[in-house]
């Protein structure tokens, strides 16, 4: 098994000096006596807890590289030559009525009240990070005209420089949190949602209360965390009264900028930046319902979950949990992760991966199907980024699993287009673009369909959020493709059945039939007969 290097990596702004390395430490097998570095216990030396974080902060997004024994690369899609599953009843079957365009990629998720998207993906949890902050009306417009779900993440009011707060503590303004609200609904058009996340500052501070309150928003989503960690949420700061602030409002800052000797090493400028935490939850079933029933009495139509890559426990009590407070969506987040801000060794070595983690919720939700239990409806995510393994996920956790959360893949197209308006205004454009044009309408394959969709609103729409919808346009086509490959002309038709394992392995974990014996006794009778 190929496994990442410990003692180095771009992420992390580390390298190591020698060509060889221990493959266990990461340590160079000659380690010398005045070596400039810069592998990772030698920055950590005088660099310290800023080298457990990829950097530089708000300039990245980072993902884990390890390299597990089994993923969905060891799971192929089956292709057929007869059939077409999903077509409307009333249409004749034939090779006009099941070319691939007609394939029907939309899905829904929720209990009673059903969200439509009209591909089965929606973004990770936008939030505190200074990546989300900047890129919002991308992100969010983009997903908005794209049809599908955009999730606004936790802290998002916490961390609002201009937050107010009333004699309780509790929210009363939140000028950040309204400006993510509002730039979604501007053009949402009824497929997809924008829902916001709690954690436990979240909820001290009454986030739940000033969303449904201020913005009538008729969905919330619970965290209990997410694959690339499971300490909390995490931001950096660069400013001392902003450090200051955030403890006041009850976070946890390290080092703690209360501190005379931390304000001096700030002020001096060996601490650059303060690192602020969010608080473990603790998970009860009790206190889950309790919580669950507290967010219907406030005003919310669906309730979600986000859980992350814990133990088989927590899998199964949010699995079994959710069932018993009819939620409306769990997200099953796998390690290892991609986020803005995530310690690098947690990220790594932290969490049961995605392809792990599907293969048992599945086994947990037949389990309790098979007693009668109604489940919530399932989305997978943890470094999805292309449409076969959306499939494949979708079809290895089918009937359960409706849709894939995505994280950076979502978040890349969003800053690809701001960038290219950057370019455009200072006459920068890089060759990888001018050889596609000089202008927008010639760069961005989509601009012409949306300009005259949305006629002199376009200007209101951003470049970022333009190649979203490419992107999600792209997303779907080659979806599209792959569905019709398998002779799905709907999702609801995929199923395990159209996918095989490529070692005995991942079907020893996934359930998913060994390629040589996927389908044989079939073929066999076709031999025989």
């Amino acid at each position: 098994m190929n496994l990442r290097q410990p003692n180095a990596n771009e992420a992390t702004g580390t390298a190591n000096r020698s060509r060889s390395v221990v493959p266990m430490s990461g340590i160079c097998t000659r380690c010398v006596d005045g070596c400039k570095g810069s592998c990772d216990i030698w920055l950590s030396s005088f660099r310290g807890r800023e080298v457990l974080y990829p950097g530089p902060f708000g300039e990245i997004t980072a993902g884990a590289d390890k390299n597990y024994p089994v993923d969905y690369s060891h799971i192929n899609i089956q292709g057929y030559a007869v059939g077409a599953k999903g077509l409307p009843e009333e249409t004749e079957i034939s090779p006009d009525s099941a070319a691939f365009p007609a394939v029907d990629t939309t899905t829904e998720y929720g209990w009673d009240r059903k969200i439509p998207l009209r591909v089965p993906i929606f973004t990770g949890a936008l939030g505190s990070t200074e990546i989300a902050r900047k890129n919002w009306e991308h992100f969010a417009i983009g997903a908005a005209i794209s049809g599908i779900t955009l999730v606004c993440g936790e802290n998002v009011c916490g961390v609002d420089p201009e937050l107010v707060l009333d004699s309780r503590g509790k929210i009363r303004a939140s000028p950040e949190m309204d400006r993510r609200i509002e730039s979604y609904r501007k053009f949402h058009e009824g497929y997809g949602e924008i829902l916001v996340q709690l954690n436990v500052e979240d909820t001290r501070l009454g986030t739940a209360e000033y969303v449904s309150s201020k913005h009538n928003l008729e969905t919330i989503e619970l965290k209990w965390g997410q694959g690339a960690k499971c300490i909390g949420g995490e931001i950096m700061v660069d400013s001392l009264a902003s450090a200051i602030e955030l403890k006041n409002r009850g976070y946890i800052v390290l080092p703690d900028p209360s501190i005379h000797e931390v304000q001096k090493a700030f002020e001096v400028g060996a601490i650059k930046e303060f690192e602020r935490h969010s608080r473990l939850g603790f998970i009860t079933r009790e206190g889950f319902l309790e919580e669950v029933d507290r967010l219907r009495d406030i005003g919310f139509r669906r309730i979600t979950l986000k859980t992350g890559a814990y133990s088989a426990v927590e899998l199964a009590m949010a699995l079994r949990y959710g069932a018993e407070a009819k939620i409306d969506l769990l997200t099953i987040d796998g390690a290892p992760g991609g986020t803005g801000m995530s310690p690098w060794p947690m990220m790594n070595e932290w969490g049961i991966p995605t392809f792990y983690i599907e293969s048992l919720a599945y086994q947990f939700a037949a389990r309790l199907a098979g007693r009668g239990m109604r489940l919530p409806d399932i989305a997978i995510a943890g470094g999805f980024a292309d449409e076969a393994n959306v499939f494949k996920a979708i079809a290895m956790g089918s009937p359960y699993v409706k849709a894939v959360c995505m994280g950076r893949a979502l978040m890349i197209p969003g800053m690809v287009g701001k960038n290219i308006g950057k370019w455009l205004e200072t006459g920068q454009l890089p060759k990888t673009v001018s050889r596609y044009g000089t202008g927008v309408e010639e760069i961005f394959v989509c601009f012409e369909e949306l300009k005259e969709k949305y006629g002199h609103r376009i200007e209101e729409i951003p470049l970022g959020a333009i190649a979203l919808y490419t992107y999600t346009l792209k997303f779907r086509i080659g979806l599209q493709q792959i569905m019709a490959g398998s002779r799905n002309f709907n999702l609801q038709s995929v199923s395990r059945r159209d996918l095989m394992a490529l070692t005995e392995e991942a079907e020893k974990i996934s359930g998913i039939p060994y390629v040589m014996n996927a389908y044989r006794d079939a073929a066999e009778a076709i031999l025989d007969s």
